[in-house]
């Protein structure tokens, strides 16, 4: 049964990378028998990680048709992400602040991916777990700040994922971890008017840094 789940986990896990690494293009067929032969496991692993990508909105299920990668966001849907994190985030790492204890600061510590900054070998398996370092980091000081709304509102956009595929580059994640880290001191001094701040930045700065997608 542990070995089961332990495949099942590898599988999700090697194909989430293949989509946030946008070695599966957005928009493009994904085939189970492909899959089968390339991660040498049966088809029961890889139907249960593409439903799992489905729910997280990175795969599509069209009947009579298949999976495919979900199509890459639009520019303008980027913009209305970023208004819509503009108007949510700051406030909540502002309230975070305000009622954050020990035991919060340490998970939020540990999900914003500062204390394992060592480069390697498969940049590309590393951008993909930043990719969901952030999203849990992002959804943790919400949670901290206790609005469930918020909460449920941006996890539902999918986000951190849908943004993360729009450019494959090691800047993303370096500039993003120093944000991180500044957000951090910002929680560790109990400053809710400084996380504010920084969280504003940081989205803006990550909005920056991504914009350059939609011109290529």
């Amino acid at each position: 049964m542990h070995r089961a789940a332990s495949l099942a986990e590898e599988v999700y896990e090697a194909i989430f990378a293949r989509l946030m690494a946008l070695k599966i293009a957005p928009g493009s067929r994904i085939t189970v028998d492909n899959l089968v032969r390339e991660l040498a496991v049966s088809q029961t692993p890889i139907r249960e990680a593409l439903g799992r990508l489905e729910g997280e909105g990175l795969v599509v299920k069209t009947h009579l048709v298949g999976y495919s990668a979900a199509p890459q966001i639009t520019r303008r849907r980027f913009e209305e992400l970023y208004e819509l994190r503009l108007l949510l985030e700051p406030e909540a790492a502002h309230r975070a602040a305000q009622v954050m204890t020990e035991a919060a600061l340490a998970e939020l510590t540990e999900a914003a991916g500062v204390m394992h900054r060592s480069g390697g070998a498969d940049e590309r398996g590393r951008y993909s777990r930043f990719a969901r370092q952030d999203a849990v980091f992002h959804d943790k000081i919400v949670a901290v700040a206790g609005n469930e709304l918020i909460r449920e509102t941006l996890a539902h956009q999918h986000t951190h994922f849908h943004i993360f595929r729009l450019m494959f580059h090691a800047r993303v994640t370096e500039e993003a971890l120093d944000e991180h880290e500044a957000i951090l001191a910002a929680f560790a001094a109990r400053d809710a008017d400084a996380a504010r701040r920084v969280m504003r930045t940081h989205i803006e700065r990550s909005y920056a840094r991504l914009l350059p997608a939609f011109d290529s």
